[in-house]
């Protein structure tokens, strides 16, 4: 028997039974159709593409296999293409590597020859003349710490607080500087016409520093997007820099992301927790779905089980009221990728089952805004603790209704129906959200039976029980929320019918 043998196999029909959402990396551990299959039926809701690794041909074979996993199950799967960034890296060394002596002085310049134990060459023309004294230069994620003596047009002279051995192309953090480059790359240009074509659901922006950042993006995605059908823009939150600016990032972004990998570098690892739990409820209160990420069960890349701190560490950002948790190399490159995703599963639905995770979540109940859809939304999550109800069953075009429902992190699982495959599959990383995509509705009438059918179809409830369907009139029209109706479930509705 393996790890994930006690799971459902028929995930076509019924829910996960869990809310928070788990997001897998595809790698070379994991890119086949049959260990796709093992991924998902394990618990993966999402699909990560990398786009730092890999090329566009290997990644438009996984996708293909993602789209054929979708059809199989007949349940929306979010692909989430995750550009690369600016990534600093420092150049050449003539024996591949050197020795940077602790406290001793080491150079970083514009002169291409391979470098020493002394200099090497830093093949980023924008960062000299900014750096400026006392400020740190972090080398191969962190291991090198350098401090910055002088600084020209020309070179940085540096003393070393932190040596060790560096070696070709290690990549270069600068924590204490606002760096003048353009959040998207050439790379990062091409790899994102690459996910809009192949149709990718969400697009993650790497090393996020200004608000004007996600603008540009979001501005390129459309260029390249034909009928308005554009994928989800996520922020992901690595640069000390985005965090001074978190509410403006997370105002102009569909999504964010704790990338807590180079965050960690940057920051001192005590700070990265409490700005976790900020970055989580500062999302949640936006309404707007956040993902946990980077080496949340690490030691799993080699072994088949995690560490207790590992454990305690996804855990810890389900208590936190993460939309998803997400897996990285455990998944992409790792020995034990099922069982990473299936140990991510039985971490939060455990979680999910303390009766402390839904007080904690519930600390934070964000004021509704002042409009009709917030306020029903709202009205959702109080009526469920009046009144026993079997789902909250959301109509939606465009998946607005369903984040402000998940955004009050209602007890009652949500039931989403919409006429979108692109919002049923945005919505797969949405807490709580389990979305279907069916034929749009013309009357209220055909709301309320087809909203008693696809609960009593997809597990969301038995006859005599009651069910909250939440919808906008006219019908079709996106942000239109109006309508909250409590129905009763009586098992004559599921009958042969085309939906």
């Amino acid at each position: 028997m393996t790890n994930t043998d006690h799971l459902q196999d028929d995930i076509r029909i019924n829910p996960r039974g869990r809310r928070v959402k788990i997001l897998a990396t595809i790698g070379p551990a994991s890119r086949s159709p049959e260990m796709l299959r093992k991924l998902f039926k394990a618990g993966a809701d999402a699909f990560r593409v990398n786009m730092s690794h890999g090329d566009h041909a290997d990644h438009a074979q996984a996708i293909k296999f993602i789209r054929d996993l979708e059809q199989e199950f007949a349940r929306p799967i979010a692909i989430l293409a995750d550009l690369q960034g600016p990534k600093l890296r420092v150049g050449t060394f003539k024996d591949g590597s050197a020795v940077i002596r602790h406290s001793g002085h080491f150079t970083l310049d514009r002169d291409p020859t391979p470098g020493d134990e002394t200099r090497v060459c830093l093949p980023h023309p924008e960062l000299f003349g900014i750096l400026q004294r006392g400020q740190r230069l972090l080398i191969n994620d962190g291991k090198i710490r350098l401090v910055v003596k002088e600084a020209d047009a020309m070179r940085i002279f540096c003393s070393a607080e932190v040596g060790g051995v560096i070696s070709d192309r290690k990549g270069v953090n600068v924590p204490d500087a606002e760096v003048p480059i353009p959040a998207l790359t050439e790379k990062d240009r091409r790899d994102l016409a690459f996910a809009v074509q192949q149709g990718a659901d969400w697009i993650a922006l790497s090393f996020v520093q200004r608000p004007e950042d996600m603008a540009e993006a979001r501005k390129l995605i459309a260029e390249h997007t034909s009928g308005g059908n554009m994928p989800a823009l996520c922020a992901k939150i690595e640069k000390p820099q985005a965090v001074g600016r978190l509410e403006s990032i997370i105002e102009l972004s569909d999504g964010i992301m704790v990338a807590r990998g180079d965050l960690g570098v940057e920051l001192e690892p005590q700070e990265v927790p409490p700005l976790q739990k900020r970055i989580v409820a500062a999302s949640r209160i936006a309404g707007k779905p956040v993902i946990v990420a980077t080496q949340m069960l690490e030691s799993m890349i080699e072994s088949p089980m995690p560490t207790r701190a590992e454990v305690s560490d996804v855990a810890n950002a389900v208590y936190d009221g993460a939309d998803a948790v997400m897996l990285s190399a455990e998944s992409a490159a790792g020995d034990w990728p099922e069982e990473s995703v299936a140990m991510m599963h039985r971490i939060t639905g455990q979680v999910e089952r303390d009766e402390g995770y839904k007080e904690r979540i519930r600390l934070l109940d964000p004021t509704p805004d002042a409009t009709t859809s917030d306020a029903l939304a709202h009205s959702c999550m109080t009526i469920t603790e009046t009144v026993p109800i079997s789902a909250i069953t959301v109509f939606t075009a465009s998946g607005s209704t369903a984040r402000r429902v998940a955004r009050e992190r209602p007890a009652t699982p949500m039931l989403v129906l919409t006429p979108s495959m692109r919002t049923a599959r945005r919505v797969a990383l949405l807490w709580g959200a389990h979305a279907v995509p069916t034929k749009d509705i013309g009357s209220f009438e055909e709301m309320i039976a087809k909203g008693k059918r696809m609960a009593l179809r997809h597990g969301f409830g038995e006859p005599g029980s009651k069910q909250i369907v939440l919808a906008g009139v006219p019908f079709g029209t996106p942000g239109a929320t109006n309508l909250l109706h409590v129905v009763t479930l009586s098992g004559d509705e599921l009958k042969d019918h085309a939906d």
